[in-house]
């Protein structure tokens, strides 16, 4: 190679198609770099791909974790009001999250996003092995960081009340 050559070592092109495709050797994924050369660079990119979908499952559980946190600690503080007289039992207390809980809920969800966003981008390229990785690792995801946790009270009639369910918002 003479100066400042940037081909690839093998000299081979980047295989891309807006196609569904089966391309393996000479595939390249967001850049010219990340050109896969053989079956083990392909292999850890089927590996990465899993592994970075169950990376954003986590990052959603995370802020949903967060969140229930920051309304366990609210309701905490409601109660502590109500004892000390500065609110009545049946009143509605309003709380905002502070600044700093506010700045790491958006930082969770930047990752969150940012790592959601680089898999549409990888599924864009229409690999089939990497769609298919992108699912196992969704399912993966699910199954490892997304365990539901049902709390139920039961009243003398056997009758299930107050079914709690995991959610984000509040009315």
């Amino acid at each position: 190679m003479h100066g400042m050559d940037m081909s690839s070592s093998s000299g081979a092109e980047c295989k891309i198609s807006m196609l569904f495709n089966w391309y393996t050797i000479d595939a390249c994924f967001l850049s010219s770099s990340w050109q896969i050369k053989n079956n083990g660079m392909f292999a850890a990119t089927c590996i990465g791909m899993i592994l970075l979908v169950m990376v954003v499952e986590l990052c959603r559980r995370i802020g949903r974790e967060y969140d229930a946190f920051l309304v366990r600690q609210f309701q905490r503080q409601a109660v502590a009001r109500v004892s000390a007289g500065e609110a009545e039992s049946m009143g509605r207390i309003t709380f905002r999250t502070m600044p700093l809980q506010q700045l790491v809920r958006a930082i969770i969800h930047a990752f969150t996003f940012g790592g959601a966003y680089i898999v549409m981008l990888l599924a864009m390229y229409f690999n089939v092995y990497v769609i298919v990785c992108i699912f196992i690792g969704a399912g993966l995801g699910k199954f490892f960081f997304d365990w539901r946790v049902v709390n139920t009270g039961i009243d003398v009639n056997n009758k299930a009340k107050g079914v709690e369910e995991t959610t984000i918002c509040c009315s």
